[in-house]
Order: C-alpha cells, then sequence, then structure tokens
C-alpha cells in the first residue's frame, strides 16, 4: 500500500469520478460542452462530499490543452498535470478561515488583474468562504460581479445561510448532497479492492453508516483500520474502533420492553453497566434498534438498511406491540442523548419504567367504592339537590281528586288547620313530558365545564391519593424537570401517619433512587407544597401483585381467599 493518505490518492480526477452528485457534474458538463462556463460558482454542502474537487476538476477542463476547455479533463497534459499536483500558479487556493480580513481581499483584487502565466484562465478556489468578515465580503462584491475575462471564482463553503445575499445573487449555486450508504460501501469496497484490503461488507456499511454521507470521512476512517489492525479487518474490529459496544442485549431489552417486563428490563441494564460498557453508546444502539422497529412496524422496513435476518427478527417483534407503544419508546429513549451523562443508570430505569406502564395507570385513580358520598361529589359536582318527591297520598290526589276526596270524607278526619307554608309546586309526570319542543328550547344552554378543582377528601392522605395525577401534572418551574419528580410518577401515596408520608413503589430500584438525599428532600418540598405544612416521606417497595389487586378493587372485585405460601 502507498504511504499517501486514501482521501487525497483516490481524489476523483474526472466528473464522472465524482461520487454521488449526478446533477452537479452533468451541469458543468453541458456548461463545458456549449462554452457557457460562468465567472463564479457557489458550491455548498455538507463536508466530504466533494466541493473542493469538483472545483480543482472544473480549472484543469477550462485550461486543458488536449479539449481545448469543452469536456472533461485530460489528466495527460502539462497543464492538468501541474494542477494535479498543486504547483500551477494559475490556480490560486484561498483559505478563507485564514484570511477572512479586508486586507487579504483587497491583495486578491489586485492579483487578479495580472494575467496567467501559463493557463487561459486564472482560477480562484476560495474555501469556507462564509468565515469572509462583513467588511471583506463586500470588498470582494465588485470584484466577484465584473472580474476579468480571464478569471474565474468558486466559492465553497459547509454554510450558505451564513454568505452574503449579494455574495449569493453574483454566483451560480450548486448544492452538493450527503453521498449515500450505497455510494459510499461501493467506493469503499474499490479502494480496499486495488489496496488489497480483506473486509466484509457488513463492516463496510457501518463504516459508512458512521460517518454519514462524507467519503473523505469513510476513506480516513478504512486507513485508520488498515494502519491499526492490517489489511485483514473483522467486524469486531471495526466496532471496537469505533466505541460500538454491538452488545445483542439491545435486542434483548426491546423485547422486554414489548413485553412490558420492566422488572427484567432494568436487570438487563444494571448488568450492561456493571460489564462497564458505555451506557451512551448503549443507549444510540437501542435508539437505532427501535427506529428500525418503527420503520418495520409502519411498512417502511426497506429504508431501515439492515440483513433479511435483522428483518424478520423486527416484523416478529413489531407483531406483538402496538405503533403507540414503540413511538413512546423511541421518544422516550431519544430524549435522553441531551441530558445523559453515561454513567447513572437512573435515567435509562426511569425510561424503562414510563415506557411498560400501561395506558389506564397513567390515568386519575377512580374514587373507592366505599366513599359513595366522595364518588357522587365528584361524578356531578354541580349537581342542584332534587325537590322532595311527594307522597304516595298526594300523589293519588293530583292523578284522581275525586277519589281523593272521597277518601278523606270517609276513611280520615279532616286535618286541623295551620298556618300554609309556600312550597313549590311539583308537576305530575304526564305534564313534565308533554312538555312542547319550543318551551325545551327556550330552556338555557348548557355551557362547557369549568377546569375541574382539586377534589376534597376528609383526611390529607384521601386527598393526596384523590388529586395526585393532577398534583405531577401541574408542578412547575424546576421542580419539574428534577430526577424526583420523575420518580413520583411512578409512586401511589398510601398512608400519612404524623405528617409522614408513606409513598409506595413497584420496583426496589426507585424506592433506592428516591432514599437518595437530593431525590427525598425535592420529594418532600412538592408534598409539602401541595399540604399547606412541612411533612416527612418514607419509602415501602410493594410487589406488582398487590397492584394489580388494588387497581382490580377499584374496579368493584373483591377478594375470596388468600392462598397461603
Amino acid at each position: 500500500m502507498s504511504s499517501q493518505v486514501f482521501y487525497r490518492k483516490w481524489r476523483p480526477q474526472t466528473l464522472a469520478e465524482v461520487v454521488g452528485q449526478e446533477a452537479v457534474t452533468q451541469t458543468l458538463l453541458h456548461a463545458l460542452a456549449s462554452e457557457r462556463v460562468s465567472h463564479a460558482y457557489l458550491f455548498c454542502g455538507p463536508r466530504g462530499t466533494g466541493k473542493t474537487s469538483t472545483g480543482r476538476i472544473l480549472a484543469k477542463a477550462v485550461n486543458c490543452l488536449t479539449n481545448q476547455g469543452k469536456g472533461e479533463p485530460c489528466n495527460t497534459c502539462p497543464i492538468c498535470q501541474s494542477i494535479t499536483e498543486g504547483r500551477a500558479m494559475d490556480v490560486i487556493e484561498v483559505d478563507a478561515a485564514s484570511n477572512r480580513g479586508i486586507d487579504e481581499i483587497r491583495d486578491l483584487r489586485e492579483k487578479v488583474t495580472y494575467a496567467p502565466t501559463q493557463a487561459r484562465h486564472k482560477v480562484y478556489i476560495i474555501d469556507e468562504v462564509h468565515m469572509l468578515t462583513k467588511e471583506a465580503s463586500n470588498a470582494l462584491l465588485k470584484t466577484l460581479e465584473e472580474p476579468p475575462p480571464h478569471v474565474i471564482f468558486i466559492l465553497a463553503t459547509t454554510e450558505a445561510h451564513k454568505v452574503l445575499p449579494t455574495i449569493l445573487s453574483r454566483c451560480q449555486r450548486f448544492d452538493f448532497r450527503r453521498i449515500s450508504q450505497t455510494d459510499v460501501v461501493n467506493k469503499l469496497a474499490q479502494v480496499c479492492q486495488t489496496e488489497g484490503i480483506k473486509i466484509e461488507p457488513q463492516s463496510l456499511s457501518l463504516i459508512a453508516r458512521t460517518t454519514t454521507g462524507s467519503l473523505r470521512d469513510a476513506e480516513n476512517l478504512l486507513q485508520q483500520l488498515t494502519t491499526y489492525y492490517g489489511t485483514e479487518i473483522s467486524l469486531r474490529q471495526v466496532q471496537e474502533l469505533l466505541g460500538i459496544t454491538g452488545d445483542a442485549r439491545t435486542r434483548e431489552l426491546v423485547k422486554q420492553l414489548v413485553s412490558n417486563e420492566a422488572a427484567n428490563a432494568i436487570a438487563t441494564i444494571n448488568a450492561v453497566n456493571r460489564d462497564g460498557l458505555d451506557l451512551r453508546q448503549f443507549n444510540r444502539e437501542l435508539v437505532s434498534y427501535l427506529r428500525a422497529l418503527l420503520l418495520v412496524k409502519t411498512g417502511s422496513e426497506n429504508s431501515a438498511d439492515l440483513p433479511i435476518e435483522d428483518i424478520k427478527e423486527l416484523k416478529e417483534i413489531a407483531s406483538r406491540t402496538s405503533l403507540p407503544q414503540v413511538l413512546r419508546a423511541v421518544k422516550l429513549f431519544g430524549q435522553l442523548e441531551s441530558s445523559f451523562d453515561g454513567y447513572s443508570t437512573l435515567p435509562l430505569e426511569l425510561a424503562i419504567v414510563e415506557c411498560t406502564i400501561p395506558a389506564n395507570e397513567d390515568k386519575t385513580p377512580a374514587v373507592k367504592s366505599t366513599e359513595p358520598e366522595l364518588a357522587a361529589k365528584r361524578a356531578s359536582p354541580q349537581t342542584t339537590p332534587k325537590p322532595p318527591a311527594p307522597a304516595r297520598g298526594k300523589s293519588e290526589a293530583i292523578a284522581n281528586p275525586a277519589k281523593a276526596t272521597s277518601q278523606i270524607t270517609h276513611d280520615e278526619p279532616s286535618p286541623p288547620k295551620t298556618e300554609t307554608i309556600d312550597r313549590p309546586q311539583v308537576k305530575p309526570a304526564a305534564a313534565r313530558n308533554e312538555e312542547t319542543p319550543a318551551a325545551k328550547a327556550e330552556l338555557p344552554k348548557k355551557t362547557s365545564n369549568p377546569p375541574p378543582a382539586p377534589l376534597k377528601a376528609t383526611t390529607e392522605i384521601e386527598q393526596l391519593q384523590l388529586n395526585w395525577r393532577q398534583l405531577i401534572k401541574e408542578m412547575s418551574g424546576s421542580l419539574s424537570r428534577t430526577p424526583a419528580a420523575a420518580l413520583l410518577r411512578s409512586a401511589m401515596p398510601r398512608t400519612m401517619e404524623d405528617n409522614v408520608v408513606v409513598l409506595s413503589f413497584k420496583y426496589t430500584a426507585l424506592k433506592e433512587n428516591m432514599e437518595r438525599l437530593d431525590n427525598q428532600k425535592t420529594a418532600e418540598k412538592i408534598l409539602s407544597s401541595f399540604l399547606g405544612h412541612s411533612c416527612l416521606l418514607r419509602c415501602v417497595c410493594e410487589p406488582e401483585d398487590n397492584h394489580m389487586i388494588r387497581a382490580a378493587q377499584k374496579m368493584g372485585a373483591q377478594i375470596i381467599d388468600v392462598e397461603e405460601k
């Protein structure tokens, strides 16, 4: 193998060799063939996509002695060879990142007027042009708009939005896109075949995915692998160099999330942590696999770019879950990237528990059936009391007055006269049913219900239980973004004695995290703010079965028998 770096040795020398930029290269070829080459070009796009290489090829093409500037460069004439070797005096490359001041641009403007020494055109390639100061960019405007006939400007940038609009309007703009993984793999395979490197196609695909469309980065990474491991490279070696765990437990964890096995999933995370793996990188791979599962679930498995065997496994997993659950998992674990320190397992554990909580448990708990008054109040908090129903005898008197008079005359003595009391008249049922539609239309329309007020209870623990979800939802400020606030979502208040609130957790890991001094103090502050007085906190762990029994009791179930263990 040559000692020259790969990205320089394998730099494209013709427009046809530029990888993945067919729209740009075809347009330039047509311009060369019709002799309509512009005086100024702007090449913009991500790094490693061929902007500077295309600029050099265009400089060779317009000055080539063989084709007279009407097509691809020959790369054999003296002008082409001098430009390829970087010694052509008429092709000037300027790094705008280090020559960004107005003095450098003034010097460039003075030299632009000089005629070329050997070539027909003097070509200026200004790289990272967005780094020029505003004053330097304005100094370049006049020359860029009306340069001498023998000068061509080629500006390159990775951030076109930072270039002055006045410069953009004076250039023909070409956008270079990220190179597809297929094109990168094909180019790397060609390099490996010529350089005598033995590497698996799966390893090349992994390199292409990691470099995200930058061919230069991919070629640099390939050379780094050959320097470290030699000419025979395995997939495991590529994973080690890239810091990728490649751990099969990512798939195992996804299966556990789909099956709502929170305890097993938390055990898997802690096993990964004990093995010394980078939790941040493990989370990235987990999100990548969840993304593939999301694509398969939505029928877009062709976009997953995975082997057939992996697609079959993902389809089997997708058949056991729902799209909302997959979407929820992708969001939960994807959001950890910004705040994840890579050392603590708590963020992953919280995401696991939140992902595996059934949807019906995330709602406000129902009122116990043993509290009919509270249940009635919650069901209809603004219901007005009905007027008392008339006695049986009075109803019959209203329905049949003749019969009632006969009964009073012959059966009972007349009641003594007493002071009359005005009572609201109650219409008979028949009269109420015969109300006209017009009368019904005159009734006032019901307005939308106002936001629910906090539910009242006789004791403070009942007050907490009834308003628990509302308390968590309405937390504001910095407290809502603390780990303690997230832990409270997985807890449930059980009892309260002597200003000590007992919180119940399903899993031991969550209980232990809440018992950390900082989390416990924050939780006590939240509860004290709600109750209106200071309180302390005690945590207990109850198995998941107990929570399921309580949920069943809330729906009216009763315990018939208890099995002795």
